[in-house]
């Protein structure tokens, strides 16, 4: 029995004939006969009454004064015009029309039928159900996103510059989530900026930023007869990320060729394949490899993806012989067909490769675990996430070996009979990290039972890790229960002094003078970023301030373009704004790249457009991870 995509496809061509055959009768008068179908009437019945004969018409009276020469008795048939027909239909095709042969329209795809018939949609929406580019974002300010007219009044140029110019990796896993936050939001596109190109940028950034799900949300959010190249592009990219190859389909239906590169023709024959044309998918794929339109391994990882759709199924041999890097549709294509990647490419591969395995769904439960070992640390997973992860590892009998382990650990740091047990397997899972960015990782995956710790005294020596751990995941209501253990001028005490949500009383000179002698880190990176974070909260009294930042040789009124800048959206009130540009000072691959100037003017500007606890975790991962 044919398939529901094979009767579409046979309605358009018949639909095609019949406008051809409408053609040809205007031009030449000529009836094309048909098989008459079997009549379903009792004999007799099928020869319709004759019809009765019609009356002749009146005829018509030309009076004196008409145009017509005869006498004014002189009767002339009447004709009626064509409504809204100037001059009558002449008969013929227009000049240069060619009418398909009936091989060419068995051809022709679902898509150039569509063409050929004037079908082709503007939108993929009908018209009920449109939506308005007022605000494009999926996260209101009711639901904790940012006021939607916070950017209304802004430069678009500004606001441009400040996305686009985000490479989208930032030092602070607080400044991520909070960046994330804000591109999410539904916001009014600025001044002089096309509302699809606002969300265009915003989805980029998230890509670049390994935030692949949020940014297919934000391009799912405009209906694809709105789409300008620049969401093209991003939705592109946000798909690839997601290994949602289908999910591009609609906006290729409706954009259809207005694209001709590799990329689009052949993700336009992998939707028509799935939109039930497979046999004609397959054929065309075949001719693209043929013409080397992509990478052999590529076509082949296409052919397997497209060849699952329908009747068309083939088995696809993946040879990964001479391939000698990771691409994003490689990947994408590879995951997508139920297959790993090997692991040889996999090692030198970028960090998005990592950040995508992490959050998808058919990737194998070992694969995302190594993937969230750095999802974790740039704010891509919660703590929550990174749980529900290593559980599903443990619940799994045919997982063995270090995850496995790793699994019965963090259940021994929520179950083990005594804390010294808890605390031992928590240290194990920070200690049993390969590098910084790793073990800050599992601390965020240790972050609630770091929560369960009671406050004793025989962990005081962890206390600074077991503060950082909560603080990764905002437990800060919990964090704070060691203030009173913690002693003045220790790693413990300068974290909790910055992430307490309110301080009467200004830090003194003394407890800094303490911190600072106790500071091993390189170039006193913590001291400079805890005069950074007390000076932007106001936890410090200027002269203090100013007198410790001139002990480390720093300069915290400093002035640059963009110390500019984020001071002027503070003092508009503009926390849009403000979040874009704290993501432009907030670039590096680690908080070496950060300097302490930049780190005052982001604290202080989150503080005070009324983002206090942003600026509170944010100063406080940077003592933490300085």
């Amino acid at each position: 029995m044919a398939g529901a995509g094979d009767g579409a496809r046979a309605v358009k061509r018949n639909a095609a004939l019949l406008a051809l055959g409408s053609i040809l009768a205007l031009s030449s008068a000529l009836v094309v006969a048909q098989d008459a179908p079997e009549s379903l009437l009792p004999p007799g019945f099928d020869k319709p009454r004759p019809a009765p004969p019609r009356a002749a018409p009146a005829p018509v009276t030309v009076t004196k004064g008409s145009t017509s020469s005869g006498s004014s008795s002189v009767s002339v048939p009447v004709v009626q015009q064509v409504p809204g027909a100037a001059t009558p239909v002449a008969a013929g095709l227009p000049a240069g029309v060619r009418i398909p042969t009936l091989q060419e329209l068995e051809a022709m795809s679902p898509d150039e039928l569509d063409a050929l018939l004037g079908l082709k949609p503007r939108s993929d929406m009908p018209p009920a159900a449109r939506r308005s580019l007022k605000q494009v974002g999926v996260l209101a300010d009711y639901e904790g996103g940012l006021p939607a007219g916070a950017l209304a009044q802004q430069s678009g140029a500004l606001v441009r510059a400040a996305l686009d110019g985000n490479k989208g990796q930032l030092v602070s896993r607080w400044g991520h989530i909070l960046l994330r936050r804000a591109l999410a939001s539904r916001l009014d596109a600025p001044q002089g900026m096309n509302p699809a190109d606002f969300a265009a940028s915003r989805a980029a950034l998230l890509v670049r930023m390994g935030e692949g799900d949020a940014a297919r949300a934000i391009v799912q959010d405009v209906d694809a007869g709105n789409y300008t190249d620049s969401l093209t592009r991003a939705a592109i990219d946000a798909y690839a990320f997601t290994a949602d190859i289908t999910g591009i389909c609609p906006v290729i239906s409706v954009q259809g060729g207005a694209r001709k590169d590799a990329e689009w023709r052949v993700l336009r024959t992998v939707c028509q394949a799935f939109q039930g044309d497979g046999a004609a998918a397959m054929a065309q794929l075949d001719r693209m490899q043929g013409g080397k339109v992509w990478p052999e391994i590529d076509m082949l990882l296409a052919q397997k993806y497209a060849g699952a759709a329908g009747k068309a199924r083939r088995a696809v041999t993946i040879e990964w012989d001479g391939v000698s890097e990771m691409t994003p549709w490689r990947y994408a294509f590879t995951i997508a067909t139920g297959l790993e990647p090997p692991a040889a490419l996999m090692r030198g591969a970028a960090d998005r490769y990592a950040y995508s395995a992490a959050l998808a769904p058919m990737v194998p439960l070992t694969a995302r675990a190594e993937g969230a070992d750095k999802a974790a640390a740039a704010g891509i997973l919660s703590s929550a996430a990174m749980v529900d992860l290593y559980s599903q590892i443990y619940a799994q009998e045919d997982i063995t070996g270090d995850w496995s382990d790793r699994s019965s650990l963090l259940r021994d740091a929520y179950t083990g009979e005594t804390p010294a047990d808890r605390m031992a397997a928590i240290s194990q899972l920070w200690d049993g990290a390969g590098n910084p960015r790793v073990r800050y990782s599992r601390m965020v995956l240790t972050a609630y039972a770091a929560a369960r710790m009671p406050v004793e005294d025989s962990f005081a020596g962890q206390s600074a890790d077991l503060v950082a751990s909560m603080l990764a995941a905002g437990l800060d209501g919990n964090a704070l229960r060691w203030a009173a253990q913690a002693e003045v001028g220790s790693l413990t005490w300068a974290q909790l002094t910055l992430a307490a949500p309110g301080r009467g009383n200004p830090v003194t000179s003394g407890a800094l003078e303490s911190f600072y002698s106790d500071d091993n880190s390189e170039n006193y990176r913590k001291s400079r970023f805890l005069i950074a974070g007390l000076a932007g909260l106001g936890r410090v009294d200027q002269a203090t301030a100013a007198d410790f930042a001139s002990k480390l040789e720093i300069d915290l009124n400093r002035q640059t373009r963009w110390t500019r800048l984020i001071t002027q959206a503070a003092d508009v009130n503009n926390p849009a704004l403000v979040c874009f540009l704290a993501g432009v000072g907030m670039q590096g691959d680690g908080w070496d790249k950060m300097t302490s100037v930049h780190l005052y003017h982001i604290v202080s500007a989150l503080n005070r457009v009324g983002l206090g606890a942003e600026a509170r975790m944010i100063a406080a991962e940077a003592v933490a991870r300085g």
